[in-house]
């Protein structure tokens, strides 16, 4: 009972604590991209498309209100326009816009919209995702597959654009780029996120490790320092939950070499990408998303421990700053400042999820009283400037709203929807589809590095669900047609049976992200029989 009113009570002063910025926003920012909380004015940031609107979207679903979203979806379905003379970040347009449309599309269901037929393999907040991405292509457009970090929406790359960008600059698409393929169809968006991710990992060194910034033109690495930090998290980010989404063993691949030479005591280390050696023992605000990501893979005991190291920082600053030294026990000089960022939120969340314990929930509490007493002014939220002395900074970057905000909210609603929650009869799953035959939303959401949640279901509805019936059609349309011949099969040997049954001692193993199911066929024949959906 006692958990039941702190954790109402902490949700209603998260949601005023959304409110409050969101309005800000609208009051005094709105239509730039993102609010100077200090001078109650706005400014362009990103790319001068109402960055924090986009940002924020799925964030007011999440907080259950409908009404708002749709108006803000249709808002921007009329004002913004992709089609401007302006550089742009590939990665943060990428992040940002484009998984926060996909997302609000694929949450959509829940709002009360009405909705395109075919959704979610259609829809008007489908095509802004897609004619956002179809902008950074141009990018992509290199010799290595590997892209230029900064792109003009109207003219595409430079050339005078500098050839060297960072690991996650190269490695954070395929969340975004595969969701995309499979719900348009197309498939030239997870084509190119997966040749850039191949491309950085052949040019990984001799012990498997990258670096932080390369040239993508010439291949060679500019910074050599290897790490989990600034310059590289996300890219790791998305190995792990790109192989979750896709069912892809590949990128799992990829991710499983790091772990061996950055770990130190429960810290991680930034270390030479040849060597091994340590180079800067260092602990970035940005690696704090760490241990939620180990807790997807089962390693909760390392998560743990990491965390607890993490979380000791922030107590001992009331937040994270960006950079901090281990041996010193303090912030390095000039990185004392503190954005309000996620990162340690988003842990505690899956941490709580995986294991319970009310330790993540009073991290929560902690963060909520430190950036309300710290950071909160007239006009919204402000970033720390510096954490010795709480001198505010001039900027509320949108990831607030997407990220702190939302994170800090799921921590302490456990049976929210995102989470699988609620009971049928009570809106927790979806029907989507052209024959709305698709199950949606019930769970298992995976969320990109700006946490945009994104439906796995909706990519299987889209592609292999499709795909699925395109056959049922074919059988049903060719019945007079004979089988093709099967392969020739090795006889067993004489006197002998086929079985299944395991030797002695022998233990069936499942592949690695196997999730057994029955075949398609068997969910659709009976005694042989194939039978369409009018039978």
């Amino acid at each position: 009972l006692l958990f039941r009113l702190v954790k109402t009570q902490n949700i209603s002063r998260i949601k005023s604590m959304f409110y409050h910025a969101y309005n800000s926003y609208l009051d005094n920012a709105f239509p730039y991209d993102e609010l100077r909380p200090l001078t109650c004015d706005g400014q362009d940031t990103w790319g001068s498309f109402s960055l924090t609107l986009i940002d924020a979207l799925d964030t007011l679903l999440v907080l259950g209100n409908r009404t708002e979203f749709q108006r803000v979806a249709s808002l921007l379905q009329d004002t913004i326009d992709f089609d401007i003379d302006v550089n742009a970040s590939v990665f943060e347009t990428n992040i940002r816009v484009v998984g926060g449309l996909l997302s609000a599309h694929l949450l959509s269901g829940r709002s009360g919209m009405q909705l395109e037929s075919g959704w979610p393999c259609a829809g008007p907040l489908l095509r802004m995702a897609e004619e956002a991405a179809r902008k950074l292509l141009p990018a992509f457009q290199t010799p290595t597959g590997m892209p230029y970090g900064t792109v003009n929406l109207l003219h595409g790359v430079s050339p005078s654009e500098t050839p060297v960008t960072c690991t996650a600059g190269v490695g954070t698409f395929i969340l975004e780029f595969a969701t995309l393929s499979r719900l348009t169809g197309d498939p030239v968006f997870e084509e190119v996120a997966r040749k850039a991710l191949r491309a950085l990992w052949k040019t990984r060194s001799d012990i498997g490790l990258v670096g932080n910034h390369i040239d993508i033109l010439s291949k060679k690495w500019v910074a050599q320092d290897s790490g989990i930090g600034a310059g590289v998290d996300s890219y790791f980010e998305y190995l792990v939950k790109g192989a979750i989404m896709l069912q892809d063993e590949e990128l799992l691949t990829m991710f499983q070499v790091i772990q061996n030479y950055t770990r130190f005591d429960d810290w991680y280390l930034w270390v030479h990408m040849h060597k091994g050696t340590v180079s800067m023992p260092v602990f970035q605000s940005l690696e704090s998303f760490w241990p939620g990501l180990q807790s997807l893979l089962g390693n909760m005991d390392a998560a743990v421990r990491t965390f607890q190291n993490y979380y000791s920082v922030w107590r001992q600053f009331g937040g994270l700053p960006e950079f901090y030294s281990i041996p010193q026990g303090y912030t390095v000089d000039k990185r004392e400042g503190y954005p309000l960022r996620p990162e340690l939120i988003e842990s505690a969340m899956y941490l709580f999820r995986a294991t319970g314990d009310h330790t993540y929930l009073q991290m929560g509490f902690d963060a909520l009283e430190s950036i309300e007493r710290i950071a909160k002014t007239p006009c919204g939220y402000a970033s720390v400037k510096d954490l010795r002395d709480h001198q505010l900074d001039n900027r509320m970057e949108s990831f607030f709203l997407a990220e702190t905000v939302k994170y800090l909210y799921l921590l302490f609603d456990p049976t929210h929807f995102l989470h699988g929650g609620g009971s049928e009869g009570d809106g927790w799953w979806e029907a989507g589809g052209e024959a709305g035959d698709c199950v949606l939303g019930a769970g298992g959401f995976i969320f990109n590095t700006e946490a945009h949640p994104l439906d796995p279901a909706a990519l299987y509805c889209c592609s292999r669900h499709s795909r699925d019936r395109q056959q049922l059609r074919e059988l049903l349309l060719s019945p007079s047609q004979p089988p093709a011949e099967a392969p020739p099969t090795k006889a067993p040997p004489t006197g002998q049976s086929e079985t299944i049954a395991l030797k002695p001692g022998e233990r069936k193993t499942p592949p690695l992200l196997s999730c057994p199911v029955q075949p398609f066929s068997a969910r659709l024949t009976v005694l042989g029989q194939v039978f369409s959906d009018a039978t």
